[in-house]
This record gives C-alpha cells, sequence and structure tokens, in this order.
C-alpha cells in the first residue's frame, strides 16, 4: 500500500480526530455554566464573521451577547467569558496530545535527516569512515533553559501525557475520562514558582523522556554505525538553566543550586536503579545474579543518600563484568540490554544534566569591586590597594596572575557572598556528581576581556586554586557586542595565563551568541546576520590560535527569539564557521513541542546530529559567495535602520505599556524570574525581558520581532529594480533562505484584523499603521521573492497546523482584547471602579495561558 503525503496524513490523523474528540469534549458537563460548550461555537462563529466584515472585538464580544444571551446581566457576561477560556485552554491541551499521539505517523521516522537516512547515504557513497570520524568528535547539546514561555502546571502535563497515549491506542472511554479530568484541573498557578520548582518540572522530561529517546539514539549509533564498539565520545548531552542561570534571578542562591544538582542525581540514580531491576529479572543464570544483585543493593543505598563509596567506575565495572560472563558462558543472552545501560550511564554519568551557572557581567563587576574593597580593607595582599584606579588593561594582567584563597566570612553584602558561594557550590557538585555536572560558567552581556577575567579570578580565589576544572563562556548579545567579540577573545587568546587554562581544558572555548537580546535590539535581519559574521570571524581568530571555538546559541521557541527550524540553520553554515559541536538553549513549549515524547524528542534531536554531520560529508560548497555577501550586508544594515528607527518612535514604549500584555506577564505566577531587569519604576527598554518583550507582540497578533525590517529592506532592492540579486541570494544562500522561511511564520501567525481598531486612537493610530504597513510590505515581497501565492506554501502541514491553533485561540484574542479596551475605558473614567478594573485584568491574564501555549509549534 503507498505511503500517503505528509499532509492526507495529518488531515486523516490529526484535524479529523480533534474535530471527533473536541465534540465530545464539547458535550462535556462539568461546569456550573450551562450549554457554555453549545455557546462557544456559536461565540467562534461570531468573531470569525465580526473580523470578516470588519468589526473590533468589544462589537463582536457586545453583538454575540445581543444576539444570543440578551437576558444576560454584565456579571453573568463576565463569568460565561471567564468560562469560554478555561474552555478553550483546554481545547488548545487537546490538540496538543493528538499532535503528540500523530507525530510518528506525519512524519517520516526514517526520512531525510534521520539516522537511519544519514548512514544509509553514507554507505551509499562510500563514507562510513568519514562518518565514524566526524560522530567520534561531534557533539549536539541541548540546553534547557529556566525561561517559561509555557503554563502548563506538571498535573495538566501528566493528563497531556496519559491523554497522548490514550488517543495513540484509539481508547474512547479512557479519553472521555481524561478530558473529563482535564476539564477539572486547573491551569493557573496561585504563587510564583520557586527556581527549585521550575527544575522538577524540567527533570519530569529528563527521567520520563530524554532518558529513553538519548538512549536510544545512541545505541542505535553504536550498532549501526559503529558495528557494535565503543564509542569514546557521549556525542549527545544535555544542559540545564534552572537553578543554575542568576542573570536577573534573586531568587537563585547557592543552596538552590547545591539542591537542584542533588535533585538530578537522585532522579538519575532512581533511573538506573529501574534498570538494573529489570535486568535482575532477565539475568536469572548461574554466576551472574548475584552480580546484578549487588549492584542493586549499592543504587539502593545511594538513592537514599545513605553513605557509600560507590562511583560510577563501580557500576560501569559492575556491568562490563556481567556482561562478559554473559558473553563466554550464557550464550550473549540479554547483552544487548546490558549494553543499553552501560551507553545510559556513559551519557549521563551520576549528574544527568550539566548544570551551567549564569550571571550578567554588571552584576559581576558589582560583587568584584565589593570584594576587592573588603579584601583591601582586611589587610589581605592578594590585591594591590590601588587596584580599583587601575586601567583595565592593567586590572587584566593582574587577574591572570591572581593566587590566594578568600575568607568568605568577610564578606557582609548578600549579592556579593552569594556569588562568591556559588563558586564554592560549583566545586562541591563536581566533587559530589562528578565534573560534568557543573563545570561551565556563562557570562551574559559579556562585553570586554575584564568580564571574563574577573570570573576566571574568582573561580580560581574561592576554590579552584589548584586546577580550574571550569570552562568560562562569555556571552555576546547586542549587535556591537558581536561586532567586537573578536577582540576580546584575540585579547584572552594571547594572554598567556588564560591561554594557560584553555590548554589544560583541552584547547576548547565555548563562546555563547545571544538571539533573543540581539533581535531586541537590532531586529531580526540584522541579530541573524551579525551572529553569522561574528561567528566567522571568531572561528577565524580561534584557528589562527589552535583553539577550537565551541559555539552555544542563546535559540529560543519562536523566530523572533532565533528560533524556527533550527536544524537548518546548522545545516546552511559555511566551512568558514566552527561546527565541532551543535549548542542551543531549548526553553518552553520548544520543549514540550520538540521533545516532550519519545517520538518527537528522538526525531528532532537526529535531526541535529544530521544537520551539523551533513555539513562535514557533503561535497557541496555552502561558502556565500560575495555577491550574496554584499546583498545580505545591505540587507542588514536597511533593515537594521528600520528597527532602529521604529524602536526609537516615542511610541514605542508606551504602546507596549498601554496597548499590549506586557504589563500582564509580571502577574501570571509562570515563572520566579522577575519580567525586568533593572528596579526602576518606568518602562525603560534596556531593561525588558526578551520573553515578555516578544510574547507581548505575538499576543497582539503582530509578531513584530519576528519580520519588522525585511520588507523595507526588500523594498529598497524592488524599488532600484534590483529584486533580482535577492533572488539570487535566495536561490543559492541556505542560511538565507531558511531565515526567509522563519519569517514567513511570523507572518502566518500575525493577524491585524483584531488590532485594526487601534488604528483609530488618537494616541496610538499613527504608530499601529507603521507596524502595519510593515507586516504588509513584508509579507508582499516575500511571496513575490519566494514565488509563492500564500505564505509558507511548501510547508502544508506546518501552516495547518498554524491554522488550526490560530481558529481555536480567536475567540480568545478577541476576549483579551475586549477586556484590555474595556480597562482603558475604566481608567479614563472621571470615577475608577477599581472592582471592575481588577475583574477585567484577571480576564486579561487569564487570556495569555492559552494563547501562548497554542503558540507550540513556533519552534
Amino acid at each position: 500500500m503507498p505511503v500517503q503525503p505528509k499532509f492526507t496524513r495529518f488531515n486523516q490523523n490529526v484535524l479529523s480526530k480533534y474535530q471527533i474528540y473536541n465534540s465530545i469534549f464539547m458535550t462535556l458537563p462539568f461546569d456550573a455554566v450551562t450549554k457554555t460548550g453549545v455557546l462557544l461555537p456559536l461565540f467562534y462563529d461570531t468573531c470569525k464573521k465580526g473580523f470578516e466584515k470588519g468589526d473590533n472585538p468589544t462589537a463582536i464580544v457586545e453583538s454575540f451577547f445581543a444576539n444570543y444571551q440578551s437576558k444576560r446581566n454584565t456579571s453573568s457576561q463576565v463569568n460565561l467569558l471567564f468560562r469560554f477560556i478555561q474552555y478553550i485552554e483546554r481545547q488548545v491541551v487537546l490538540f496538543d496530545a493528538i499532535e503528540d499521539a500523530a507525530f510518528s505517523v506525519v512524519n517520516n521516522m526514517d526520512g531525510l535527516g534521520t539516522l537511519r537516512s544519514l548512514k544509509e547515504t553514507a554507505a551509499a557513497e562510500k563514507k562510513m569512515d568519514e562518518l565514524q570520524d566526524y560522530l567520534e568528535d561531534f557533539k549536539v547539546r541541548i540546553v534547557l533553559t529556566a525561561h517559561p514561555t509555557q503554563f502548563y502546571p506538571g498535573a495538566v502535563l501528566g493528563i497531556i501525557t496519559d491523554l497522548t497515549r490514550a488517543i495513540k491506542e484509539n481508547n474512547l472511554l479512557r479519553i472521555q475520562e481524561l478530558l473529563a479530568q482535564l476539564g477539572k484541573t486547573p491551569f493557573f498557578k496561585h504563587e510564583k514558582p520557586s527556581p527549585y520548582d521550575e527544575a522538577v518540572s524540567l527533570i519530569w522530561y529528563l527521567e520520563n523522556v530524554f532518558y529513553y529517546s538519548f538512549g536510544s539514539i545512541y545505541d542505535y549509533i553504536q550498532q549501526n554505525i559503529f558495528d557494535g564498539k565503543h564509542i569514546n565520545n557521549d556525542i549527545i548531552n544535555i544542559g540545564f538553566w534552572p537553578g543554575g542561570d542568576r542573570d536577573g534571578n534573586p531568587f537563585v542562591t547557592p543552596e538552590i543550586t547545591l539542591k537542584v544538582a542533588n535533585r538530578l542525581k537522585e532522579t538519575i540514580l532512581k533511573n538506573y536503579y529501574k534498570d538494573i531491576r529489570d535486568l535482575k529479572r532477565k539475568l536469572t543464570f548461574d554466576g551472574v545474579e548475584e552480580h546484578v544483585q549487588r549492584l542493586e543493593t549499592e543504587l539502593y543505598t545511594l538513592v537514599l543518600n545513605e553513605p557509600s563509596e560507590f562511583t560510577v567506575a563501580g557500576l560501569v565495572s559492575g556491568l562490563k563484568h556481567i556482561k562478559q560472563i554473559v558473553e563466554d558462558t550464557h550464550q550473549s543472552l540479554y547483552v544487548d540490554d546490558i549494553e543499553s545501560l552501560l551507553n545510559k550511564i556513559h551519557l549521563f554519568g551520576f549528574h544527568f544534566a550539566s548544570l551551567d551557572i549564569r550571571q550578567d557581567s554588571r552584576a559581576h563587576d558589582k560583587v568584584f569591586t565589593e570584594m576587592v574593597s573588603v579584601l583591601i580593607q582586611s589587610g589581605s595582599s592578594i590585591f594591590p590597594h590601588n587596584y580599583l584606579s587601575l586601567s583595565e588593561k592593567e586590572q587584566v594582567q593582574l587577574l591572570a596572575k591572581v593566587s590566594g584563597k578568600i575568607d568568605l566570612s568577610l564578606i557582609t553584602d548578600d549579592d556579593t557572598s552569594k556569588t562568591l558561594r556559588t563558586i564554592e557550590v560549583i566545586k562541591t557538585i563536581q566533587d559530589n556528581n562528578g565534573e560534568r555536572a557543573c563545570n561551565r560558567y556563562i557570562i551574559s552581556n559579556n562585553q570586554t576581556t575584564l568580564n571574563v577575567m574577573q570570573v576566571f579570578a574568582m573561580l580560581k580565589l574561592v576554590a579552584f586554586q589548584d586546577q580550574l576544572t571550569v570552562d568560562i563562556g562569555p556571552l555576546f548579545e547586542t549587535i556591537t557586542d558581536l561586532e567586537n567579540a573578536h577582540k576580546v577573545m584575540e585579547e584572552l587568546y594571547t594572554n598567556p595565563e588564560y591561554r594557560a587554562h584553555l590548554k589544560q581544558r583541552g584547547n576548547k572555548q565555548t563562546i555563547m551568541l545571544g538571539f533573543s537580546d540581539g533581535t531586541k535590539d537590532g531586529g531580526y535581519l540584522m541579530a541573524n546576520w551579525a551572529i553569522y559574521k561574528a561567528k566567522e570571524r571568531l572561528t577565524a581568530i580561534s584557528r589562527a590560535h589552535n583553539i577550537t571555538v565551541l559555539f552555544f546559541d542563546g535559540r529560543g521557541g519562536p523566530p523572533a527569539r532565533g528560533g524556527g527550524k533550527t536544524h537548518n540553520f546548522y545545516a546552511s553554515l559555511g566551512p568558514k564557521i566552527e561546527d565541532k559541536e551543535v549548542q542551543l538553549t531549548i526553553q518552553g513549549q520548544t520543549i514540550s513541542s520538540n521533545f516532550g515524547t519519545l517520538d518527537s524528542s528522538q526525531y528532532n534531536l537526529e535531526q541535529l546530529i544530521s544537520s551539523g554531520v551533513r555539513n562535514r560529508l557533503s561535497d557541496t560548497d555552502l561558502s556565500m559567495t560575495a555577491e550574496n555577501i554584499a546583498v545580505m550586508d545591505n540587507l542588514s544594515k536597511r533593515s537594521y535602520k528600520a528597527y532602529v528607527d521604529f524602536k526609537s518612535h516615542p511610541k514605542f514604549i508606551p504602546y507596549l505599556e498601554h496597548m499590549s500584555t506586557l504589563k500582564y506577564y509580571a502577574k501570571t505566577n509562570i515563572g520566579s524570574r522577575p519580567s525586568k531587569r533593572g528596579k526602576s519604576e518606568g518602562l525603560v527598554f534596556e531593561d525588558l525581558r526578551a520573553i515578555p518583550f516578544v510574547g507581548s507582540w505575538s499576543q497582539l497578533k503582530q509578531n513584530v520581532p519576528g519580520f519588522f525590517g525585511v520588507g523595507t529592506a526588500l523594498k529598497y532592492y524592488d524599488d532600484a529594480g534590483e529584486f533580482e540579486s535577492v533572488k539570487q541570494l535566495y536561490q543559492t544562500s541556505n542560511f538565507f533562505r531558511t531565515l526567509i522561511e522563519n519569517s514567513m511564520m511570523s507572518l502566518s501567525k500575525s493577524f491585524f484584523d483584531l488590532t485594526k481598531y487601534m488604528s483609530e486612537d488618537p494616541d496610538y493610530g499613527a504608530f499601529w499603521e507603521i507596524i502595519y504597513e510593515e507586516y504588509r510590505i513584508t509579507k508582499a515581497l516575500i511571496l513575490k521573492l519566494t514565488g509563492y501565492t500564500e505564505l509558507m506554501q511548501e510547508e502544508p502541514v506546518g501552516k495547518a497546523s498554524i491554522s488550526i491553533r490560530e481558529s481555536i485561540v480567536l475567540p480568545l484574542l478577541t476576549i483579551q482584547q475586549y477586556a484590555l479596551k474595556k480597562i482603558q475605558e475604566l481608567e479614563k473614567a472621571e470615577v475608577r471602579d477599581e472592582k471592575q478594573i481588577d475583574i477585567f485584568q484577571k480576564i486579561v491574564m487569564r487570556s495569555l495561558f492559552g494563547n501562548i501555549n497554542a503558540s507550540r509549534n513556533s519552534a
């Protein structure tokens, strides 16, 4: 039987099932308001037809009540709107579960970009030796961050998992039970989670998904590409930020960091224990059983956190001994199971995930100044009395040679104490869980060589006098910092002491490049191009000094945060960019959508591995021509100017503050971090966090960070009659094509009819028109560039998924805009009705959840 097209498989296994199960869900009597499920389709229809006619959200909501519920009083109307929000939130969950259940059917698990496809291509081209050599040296690291862009509490995540399983099994009775459970399970968090709570939420994915998908991928590579031989390289590993990322989060303390590391160790030990118990049921042979029993007992002792000398090496040695006996005397029965457990231990050690520490360079500078002042006052000889008046260059030279040990009891300032005690904790974690458990310190907003050397000195003075077993990773974020990054790194590479540190760390240097803050700073095209060029410059300077640079990309979920089809970016990089490792942040809805199930996790990890490997094995030269570089430079500069002019508009910040949901993010209790960096009373652009910034544009359905400036840049070439040169760039550069494809996704998720009423606002009408005009131009010229008649024409499944999700939340968006308009009216009234304002603010806040969760396919 021939395989049906992907779009057909999507319609049959996702769209059709959603229609069936949603009809069941809409008839469940789980709320106090009668007929909510009957009224919601009527409300959706009113919204759809209303926007087609050009009505505004207020008129749409009022016409719905006038036509269908005219007898309701104001209080009852508000109550119904809250019920609609609850239903829609759960419709999104249902659609998530159905898409997850259908993942392996809709996607070709053995197709292009998978390991099977990679292996078969390498075998056909007689490049298996090259493939093995590359995989001995290549790594993919996905780093789970604490940035909250998904609002599901743990109970709801559990229901999604169970619902996905029931849908896969077509178990109608179980589906009905779970939908009823879903209807009664609250989505709203009444208290902010602690950083530890955030860590526990993400450890769920480690324990239930990554443990198995990583193991499965590694087993496949070992058996099918290396013919069963041991691989020294781990190839895939996990980084972890919750509990270690203290950038702007005062709630991440040294105690929290240690607690998270202990939880990670406890979780991986429990997984090993379960696997050993499974082996014990299989390895019931003479001369084997007692060895398995010993390992089980040792692991049980560790899980209980009782004193034990048992190590990773001891566990590996014990399993290898068992494996040898089974091979020698028991016909290798179940030897693959033993090997699979050995592979997991090779991947996860006793640490499970590598906990990164991150802090802002400006915070370090304050800490360092306070620390030096205290030491000088105490009579310590570590720093000269005139240290703080020295030039930056002199300070760097001194910090490179600094030695001694700080007495932390001298430090009384809380921030300084926490920063320095965190370094002590890094050493403790390494001693308890192994070096891989915590061996990287990321410096966000890194601008200078001094920023790196301050951390270098603190690490040595606090806990690493003998040997510094921590990698320092500067994070370059703004356009200016990206342009200067190679100069900073050259100063570090030519510093004898820092160079000696790198030699001891295998001559490797991790450099993180930020996307979301780059996009916020310079707009979509410039941020991506600035990072591309920075990577080329950093690769050249690193190679000149015989250093292997490892790029760690701060990619988020949606294109506006550097996301989109991430593996396409890695597959589009030319030979001038180092590609020994693929490292990227994964956060929020990207975790659940790309890696939330065994199927999606395995598929997307394989795509990332394949994207890096394809560059090395391919004979295609991905270098950009001089003509293409010139066009890309010009496009990004024109896009940058358009975005900076827009960002500098006097209405930019007030528009976000008064017309968007920006100020409501802080009230949602979805994350432990404050919603802005500074302590200023008013809203300052520099203090805006990327997630509320990008999210607010997304809630408005304007998606500015994913396209603004692109249309203006393309228009220049169109007006000049030189559009063919942009077409040539699009047709010959995978990098530029990927940028345009991801920008199309942002445009596809924009819906200006929702906020068209703002065009008549006396304060913000002209500003709204600026955004809409850029959207209109960008859409028209991208269609002209691609030759498409509609956006995402070549991605019908992605387009269909977005379309369904957008239709689900259309009533939610309408309610949100209606509530925002009500708040504006109530705040302008002569007598403020605080009670009514509070009610409508709650509607806005609650409607945030479903809108964000519905955007999970933005990654």
